[in-house]
């Protein structure tokens, strides 16, 4: 599939070759590009030739002479080049389908693309992969690939997902880890269907692919409260927590003493609502899984922690300017952020900060995390509030581009509705710290 070419940037290697935006793209090296994992792939050569068509459908082959790390300057109308691929399985507890109407039309989008795997960390299913896909991650290498297994019970799984094609599927996994893919696999624990002895046989299923398979997440199962008509689901407890933090653990243990490395890892959240103490930063390794909120609350509190130290070494006293502030957060990181902010006025006498636990109204108070905050929630639960000169809150609340909300409010509009500025704050530790002693960057 011939792509066209949307721009090309200045001085880049294909500019001074005379490429030009409006030309089409039809193949590398002899290899005909279909989309941008083919282009990755056929272009990182040293000195690639490109097949060019012009405007005027004259076909010319072209070298480029670029260094090993150098980009060949062509810009796309897409990064995909073609259409993103939409999710084919029907998930029982797909969080998509328990959102209200009127949100931002991208929200209901079901993406499954496994070049959106390679390209930006997402985890696919494999149920819509084709076998010429799958041929072609294995021949490109592509690592890692992040996969949602929610269980290896081929069976279990077909039901779970609604789609008859999810148990053979799992079968690409397989060939994945033979092939020596890196894989990071996922599983969504739903109450009495996945977890218990089926927790244990995916984990053991899973292990058996070791070390291609390098990391597990098992994440709670999110239900909001727009859950009508949708397959009846129960939401983790203290107990039925417990349960899979303890399932888990055994896993670990017993691949440890076989001298393997920790590759299991329950979602902070299975922690919290057991009231278990969070494991600290060392037993998460390379933090593989922060994406799915696998130590996240322990990463941010080492480091926050470390950067409070070197302020107090540095200097007999916290050097900080006079400043009264808010830090906002959910209900989940509440307890950390809390005692991470009084830690911080213990050594620092000239700050004021308020730290306020948002309940997340408009989604139910079952969804504790606070990248599902939207600006209604924010909106209703602060109005009332003293919030100082500024306003401190998570920055995964946004999306990407870090200027909206869920439901569609703008930091803007949030921030003239309350008089307030507003600083959204990454999940790293020293960030958080200069932002609540007033540094910037």
């Amino acid at each position: 599939m011939p792509v066209k070419i949307l721009s090309v940037l200045p001085k880049s290697p294909c500019a001074k070759k005379g490429i030009k935006a409006g030309d089409t793209l039809v193949s590398i090296n002899g290899n005909r590009i279909n989309d941008v994992l083919d282009f990755r792939f056929y272009a990182n050569e040293k000195n690639p030739v490109l097949e060019i068509a012009g405007e005027n459908g004259a076909d010319r082959r072209i070298k480029i002479k670029k260094g090993e790390y150098d980009e060949t300057g062509l810009e796309f109308e897409t990064y995909l080049m073609d259409k993103q691929r939409h999710c084919a399985n029907k998930c029982v507890f797909c969080f998509i389908d328990q959102l209200p109407k009127g949100l931002r039309p991208s929200l209901y989008f079901k993406d499954d693309d496994s070049r959106l795997s390679f390209l930006f960390g997402n985890y696919i299913t494999l149920t819509n992969l084709t076998e010429r896909e799958a041929e072609r991650i294995i021949e490109m290498h592509i690592s890692p690939v992040n996969i949602s297994v929610h269980t290896m019970n081929p069976d279990l799984r077909c039901k779970m997902m609604r789609n008859p094609a999810a148990g053979e599927s799992l079968e690409y996994i397989r060939r994945f880890a033979d092939a020596g893919i890196k894989l990071n696999t996922q599983l969504v624990l739903c109450p009495g269907i996945n977890d218990g002895d089926e927790l244990a046989y995916s984990l053991n299923k899973l292990g058996g692919m070791y070390p291609a398979v390098q990391s597990i997440a098992a994440v709670p199962v999110g239900l909001t409260r727009y859950r009508e008509n949708l397959f009846e689901l129960q939401a983790y407890d203290k107990e039925s927590a417990e349960r899979v933090i303890k399932t888990i653990d055994e896993f670990n243990a017993s691949f440890l003493i076989e001298g393997k490395t920790k590759i299991a890892y329950p979602a902070d959240e299975f922690y919290l609502k057991a009231g278990r103490a969070i494991p600290p930063a060392e037993d998460y390794g390379d933090f593989p899984q922060l994406e799915n909120g696998v130590g996240l609350w322990a990463l941010l509190k080492e480091e926050y922690l470390r950067a409070l130290r070197a302020e107090t070494t540095e200097s007999r006293r916290f050097a900080a300017e006079k400043r009264q502030i808010t830090v906002a957060t959910g209900e989940a990181a509440f307890p950390l952020i809390k005692e991470l902010v009084d830690e911080t006025l213990k050594k620092c006498h000239n700050l004021k900060v308020n730290t306020i636990k948002i309940r997340n109204s408009f989604f139910g108070d079952k969804i504790t995390v606070a990248g599902l905050l939207t600006g209604f929630d924010f909106t209703c639960q602060l109005a009332a509030q003293n919030l100082g000169e500024e306003l401190l809150i998570p920055a995964v609340s946004l999306r990407r581009e870090g200027d909206m909300f869920l439901d569609g409010l703008t930091l803007a509009e949030l921030s003239n509705q309350l008089q307030v500025k507003i600083t959204p704050v990454p999940n790293s530790g020293a960030e958080f710290l200069n932002a609540v002693l007033g540094r910037r960057a």
